[in-house]
């Protein structure tokens, strides 16, 4: 049985500052407001896109900080000033959750939402629509919560695991399993023995369930933060929510909807999913997606040459002429008036840098 659109909802989670893509990447304007990948549409608006293909437009929810608000509706046109959710100060993913839920129950009861990062790559959206209206589907006929899981390509260390097993019930959809266990991201080895063993998914921190499930796992196993957003029923929708919310965030816990419920609740499933993802986390799972010259340098740019370099990420402004010669395996970015140079095997080494910047030469270049 199709369930009725109308009660399907898609909340997208926009108020990161992404550092590791700093300088492109700055708190005053973070990557998924950013064409990252040259390809004409920011990171949100492209998620925006994919979901318009799953629920009506006005059943989407972007929640964001409040320094951002201004930039979500530049970026998507027409956006309804009710379905933008502004958070006061970063919590995590667990209260953005549950403010965006509690809000939604609020107008529909019955809703049944998706979850999702703004600032992922899916490269294969049919596959990622036919996956979702499968979840949708799911979390709609039982009390459940579901998870999109990414079958891994390679022991990959900077992605949190899923361990499934068979489903407990015949699923209408095969792909679709009950989930044993979540282990945070791994050692190598530890990764390589995931990929081995053929029952770990990579964890897209993409979620299904009804309002109604996910309230109920609040309520077992985050009862204070259950009872905090309960409080708002009555305001939100209403010119008091604001408000509310401002005070709700001064007190509440700091915490990702994976600590606070998913890895807690018994009801959980994973679908397993190749839709062409990544996280785009850091500029190396970026190299992946920009087309490569033949010494496989990505390069986004009008005005670059490469002498003797090559297996570089580089990313500067389209009017820069940059002329880059004898640099092997490097990420080359400019933006705003500052340049960084840095191995791609050290890219983890970027957060630092900024911290170093913010110390040293003040906050207005972070």
């Amino acid at each position: 049985m199709e369930i009725n659109i109308k009660n399907r909802y898609c909340v997208i989670m926009a108020g990161g500052i992404g550092s590791r893509f700093w300088p492109m990447s700055r708190t005053a304007h973070p990557k998924q407001f950013m064409d990252i990948l040259g390809t004409g549409q920011t990171l949100l608006q492209q998620t925006y896109n994919r979901f318009l293909r799953l629920c009506p437009k006005e059943n989407i929810f972007i929640v964001t900080n409040d320094s951002y608000v201004g930039l979500v509706k530049e970026q998507i046109s027409g956006i309804s000033d009710s379905a933008i959710l502004s958070e006061p100060m970063r919590k995590n993913t667990a209260p953005c959750v549950a403010y965006a839920c509690y809000k939604i129950a609020a107008i529909d009861p019955n809703a049944v939402t998706v979850i999702a990062p703004s600032d992922h790559l899916i490269t294969k959206e049919d596959t990622f629509v036919k996956a979702i209206k499968a979840c949708y589907k799911k979390a709609e006929a039982e009390d459940c919560l579901v998870t999109l899981g990414i079958r891994p390509s390679r022991p990959d260390t900077g992605y949190g695991y899923i361990q499934y097993v068979e489903s407990d019930v015949k699923e209408e959809d095969v792909r679709i399993k009950k989930v044993k266990t979540f282990t945070e991201k791994p050692d190598l080895e530890m990764a390589k023995f995931f990929l081995q063993s053929g029952d770990f998914l990579w964890n897209a921190g993409i979620f299904v369930w009804s309002v109604k499930s996910v309230i109920k796992a609040f309520e077992k196993h985050s009862p204070e933060m259950a009872s905090l957003f309960k409080e708002g029923q009555s305001v939100y929708n209403t010119p008091r929510e604001a408000e509310f919310i401002a005070n709700a965030y001064t007190h509440c816990k700091n915490i990702s909807i994976d600590y606070a419920i998913m890895e807690k609740a018994d009801n959980v499933y994973v679908r397993s999913s190749v839709i062409g993802w990544s996280d785009l986390g850091t500029w190396g799972s970026l190299y992946d997606h920009i087309p490569a010259d033949a010494d496989k340098n990505a390069v986004v740019g009008k005005n670059v040459i490469t002498y003797n370099s090559k297996n570089c990420i580089i990313n500067v402004p389209k009017d820069k002429l940059v002329i880059l010669q004898g640099l092997n395996g490097y990420i080359v970015v400019e933006s705003d008036g500052i340049l960084l140079i840095c191995k791609k095997e050290d890219e983890q080494q970027i957060k630092n840098f900024v911290n170093d910047v913010k110390v040293t030469k003040g906050e207005k270049f972070v």
